[in-house]
């Protein structure tokens, strides 16, 4: 069934380029308890849909996502016991963790302000492209909260290094575009017209490319953070020869040999190898 959601905008293009819009500029695309959780379950349902071959995920006006709404959540959380708390975020985690199961590369499109479980979204997906006016802050320590909040304190040393990260994550700062390039959190800074133009271009370009394999190479970056050397060179070596039992490596010689444009099993356009 084909995503209808009613708290974001979603659109699949002709290339496979599924994009996910928050769509609550007027509050900086803040997250009430509906969207989390229906965020959550359009992920987990992208999954099982081959049409998609890439996700982006933006927000709408001036900013990427101000993290969970003060007014829609707080309220409620403080008249919640124990259980109703963990059920909570437990919801929230899932989302992140939908995010990292989903086998297609996900490219966050950071236009403005990505802050608080906002930050947490962007740095869950596979590649961020970020708007120089983009700030990001993981604000949790700020509310008397634990910085370690929907997976930050797994997924953040391991993008940026456990001593930034450890800064990050105790000071709750807020950190602009430059900065965040400077440290590896984003991977291009772009002029706030370009942002999600560059962001989807990445995408069709990631689309274009071979879908089983890149499903593989996520799947092989999740499972390999808690093995041994060697069990990492065994996994690798049998997942790539299963990709090269794959008609797509069949597919990429041929084309080679003829000196021809890629394209791979299920792709709507040849593959493109440079930017």
């Amino acid at each position: 069934m084909p995503l209808s959601p009613k708290t974001f905008r979603y659109e699949l293009d002709p290339n496979g380029v599924a994009t996910i819009t928050l769509d609550r500029p007027d509050r900086l695309n803040s997250l009430t308890f509906a969207v989390y959780e229906e965020l959550r379950d359009a992920f987990a349902t992208l999954d099982g849909d081959a049409a998609v071959r890439a996700v982006m995920i933006t927000g709408e006006g001036r900013g990427f996502c101000s993290g969970g709404d003060v007014e829609d959540i707080i309220g409620e959380l403080f008249a919640r016991d124990m259980r109703g708390l963990l059920a909570f975020t437990r919801v929230t985690g899932a989302l992140i963790r939908n995010i990292r199961a989903l086998r297609r590369p996900v490219v966050a499109a950071v236009n403005g302000v990505a802050v608080g479980a906002g930050a947490v979204i962007a740095l869950a997906c596979d590649f961020r492209v970020a708007s120089e006016k983009a700030k990001f802050g993981f604000l949790f320590p700020k509310v008397g909260l634990c910085g370690a909040d929907m997976g930050a304190a797994y997924l953040l040393p391991r993008t940026i290094g456990l001593a930034k990260a450890t800064e990050l994550l105790f000071l709750g700062d807020v950190i602009g575009a430059a900065e965040a390039h400077a440290i590896g959190l984003v991977h291009k800074v772009t002029a706030p017209e370009a942002c999600v133009s560059t962001a989807r271009a990445l995408a069709a370009r990631l689309a274009s490319g071979p879908a089983f394999a890149h499903a593989m190479t996520k799947q092989m970056l999740e499972s390999e953070a808690t093995m041994t050397l060697d069990q990492a060179i065994e996994a690798e070596a049998q997942a790539q020869a299963i990709c090269m039992a794959h008609p797509d490596f069949r597919t990429a010689y041929d084309a080679w040999s003829a000196k021809k444009p890629i394209v791979f099993q299920g792709a709507s356009g040849p593959f493109q190898d440079k930017p």
